[in-house]
């Protein structure tokens, strides 16, 4: 499978030797500076879940609540769901691998291919990708949750913690994480995005399995006991506000 486009490189990517040297120095300069913007609103992010990381007491309420209101909207157990996989030691292992070494490096390589092979579908592609996040950092900061894993009463383990491969350290509070910023859930948000644009940019029939990304990481996150199914949904309907904000290239025209 192939990105569609010209190969010759992304808006500031490093020109052929043949190019003069200013057009060179200047391409490597915007991008140094698409680097910097990206890296540095995602310390932004970061750094405002942990200053603004809410009262425990309320996330556990809000918890609370939205278990609550799932099963009023009778959407499936997690606790359940948990218990098929929890069966498989290999299998809940490579969950916890998923959830722990696929969500950032799936999203900075989309980023980098679309930089360089689809620039016009990169600046789509990274508005998208802020304003979603952006609206994600939001609710983060007004609906603390804590996720299920830390809620013994609804039954579900802490699959990273008891198998050893836990991105958190120590309990909620501690360290640099914020670990009671559960609404929304940005794994699936991100990989629904992903999944959208190789939909977008791909010619093959192939691509059309691209959607299973996404929801193999909101299975994922479930399993994992680190979100509700109401996190993944509210995290694509912010994807769905900002792709009505920052309209989609016509496949059409991605693919001319």
């Amino acid at each position: 499978m192939k990105w569609l486009g010209p190969s010759s490189g992304g808006p500031g990517l490093a020109a052929p030797a043949d190019v003069p040297q200013p057009r060179r120095a200047h391409g490597v300069l915007v991008t140094a500076g698409q680097i910097a913007l990206i890296v540095g609103l995602w310390l932004f992010y970061l750094l405002c879940r942990h200053v603004f990381e809410g009262s425990e007491h309320v996330a556990r309420a809000h918890a609370d609540d939205v278990w609550s209101l799932e099963r009023t909207l009778r959407l499936p157990s997690e606790a359940r769901l948990q218990d098929w996989v929890l069966h498989s030691d290999t299998a809940i292992r490579l969950v916890n691998g998923i959830y722990r070494y696929v969500h950032f490096p799936a999203m900075f390589c989309t980023l980098g291919l679309l930089y360089v092979r689809r620039p016009d579908v990169y600046r789509w592609f990274r508005n998208v990708l802020i304003l979603t996040t952006g609206l994600a950092l939001v609710g983060h900061i007004l609906y603390p949750l804590s996720p299920p894993r830390l809620e013994p009463g609804f039954g579900m383990a802490d699959t990273g913690l008891e198998f050893g491969q836990s991105t958190y350290a120590g309990k909620p509070g501690t360290g640099f994480t914020n670990q009671l910023a559960a609404m929304p859930s940005m794994h699936v948000a991100w990989a629904a995005l992903i999944a959208f644009t190789v939909v977008l940019c791909l010619r093959t029939p192939w691509r059309w399995l691209a959607p299973l990304y996404a929801v193999l990481i909101l299975l994922v996150v479930v399993v994992t006991g680190n979100h509700y199914w109401l996190d993944g949904i509210v995290g694509l309907a912010l994807l769905a506000v900002a792709m009505v904000v920052f309209r989609p290239p016509r496949p059409a025209a991605v693919r001319a």
